[in-house]
């Protein structure tokens, strides 16, 4: 059942108990140029779209103290959920020159997260074992000799990955610390709460990057196939109040028709019902924001090309395409989420959550096994982490 807020929703958070029952975890030992580091297992003992919120309290910014030894969650194999294991006794990672370490108060799930632990791009990945997580939210606890801006205290958000596929770090957001490189984040917008702010990085970065490829500027109109989805919901809201689009489409199931309206679309298409390709209207850009599983079975990316103006263009994050489509891997920037940080401060660009989250911090196996259904609304959240 899912509820569609207006524009003055706020959201109030359900406490969730977090989960007693844990995997186990067996040893591992990981290697890098600067030190050897262990891990030292031990067992472990409504629809929601928010346009403005009252932020959550700042953590304490004054010198903390760091531990050696965190939470995280693991995995030393390639495979399903079940290599998923939490682990008491991670060794916080060591902070370079141009990073800063982060308290992490909320993390999100991405669809490349549940990819890269399934193996797909091993090749380029960096060595097992892995704590998963791209996106974060937090606050810095230490700065690097070489970061110029950011302090202790700063409340944050970003990609931690600059390059998705290609080592993307070892130690990820799904822990109590992590590392990141300065030029990776930016202050996280005032108006929203952390688990809101972790939502966004990844995902925006991808909409606004694809946006930007296309070459899409005021004026132009756009089809966004998935437009309820975590990259798709910002495509529609981009393309709408950033880039100036004359005329926002897009396609989402009955249930979620008047979400994505709500999000700025002009046209929503039932595609359980119609066929985009069939409707008779071009576009001057196709967004292709559907998830793998999907495009499969619907053979969107081919379709797309049937509805695109001459001289268009069409842009798909996965699959095959076709031209004039093309593909991409976002690249993580700060100074986008910067770029970006006054409309999601001001609401005219609002992170949508999926409603079964925020997912406590023992329910990671959950999360994973829920995004990867390819159903799932807005972003998955962690939210909290101890």
């Amino acid at each position: 059942m899912e509820a569609v807020p207006n524009s003055t929703t706020t959201c109030l958070l359900t406490p969730r108990h977090l989960s007693s029952t844990h995997s186990s975890l067996p040893p591992f030992s990981l290697s890098f140029r600067e030190s050897r580091r262990k891990f030292s297992p031990k067992q472990a003992s409504v629809l929601r779209v928010f346009a403005s919120s009252q932020a959550a309290a700042p953590a304490s910014s004054a010198t903390v103290a760091i531990p050696s030894q965190m939470k995280a969650w693991v995995y030393g194999d390639y495979g399903g959920v079940d290599v998923l294991k939490y682990d008491t006794s991670v060794s916080v990672p060591e902070v370079k020159e141009d990073q800063v370490l982060i308290k992490v108060a909320a993390a999100a799930l991405n669809p490349v997260d549940a990819k890269r632990r399934q193996g797909k791009f091993k090749a380029t990945d960096s060595p097992l074992p892995t704590v998963p997580g791209y996106d974060v939210a937090g606050v810095v606890v230490k700065v690097g000799s070489q970061v110029k801006e950011l302090k202790e205290g700063d409340e944050v958000y970003g990609n931690i990955n600059e390059k998705a596929l290609d080592g993307p770090k070892q130690f990820g957001s799904f822990a109590e610390y992590t590392a990141v490189e300065e030029k990776l984040l930016a202050l996280k917008p005032k108006n929203l709460d952390f688990f809101q702010a972790a939502g966004l990085p990844l995902a925006i970065e991808t909409a606004y990057e694809g946006l930007e490829r296309t070459g899409f500027s005021a004026g132009k109109s756009i089809l966004v196939l998935g437009g309820a989805g975590g990259v798709g919901s910002l495509v529609i809201q981009l393309a709408k109040q950033v880039f100036g689009a004359s005329r926002v489409a897009t396609t989402a199931s009955t249930g979620k028709l008047e979400l994505v309206k709500s999000l700025g679309a002009d046209l929503a298409i039932d595609y359980t019902k119609e066929n985009f390709e069939d409707l008779g209207e071009k576009f001057d850009v196709i967004y292709d924001a559907v998830g793998l599983r999907v495009l499969k079975k619907h053979g969107q990316c081919d379709k797309a090309v049937k509805a695109v103006k001459e001289g268009g263009s069409v842009v798909a994050l996965t699959g095959a395409v076709v031209p004039p489509g093309f593909r991409f891997v976002v690249t993580s920037n700060g100074e986008v989420l910067k770029k970006l940080n006054p409309y999601l401060e001001s609401g005219k660009v609002k992170p949508l959550v999926d409603p079964k989250g925020p997912f406590p911090f023992s329910q990671v196996v959950e999360a994973f096994s829920y995004i990867e259904t390819g159903r799932a609304t807005g972003k998955v959240v962690i939210h909290p982490i101890p």
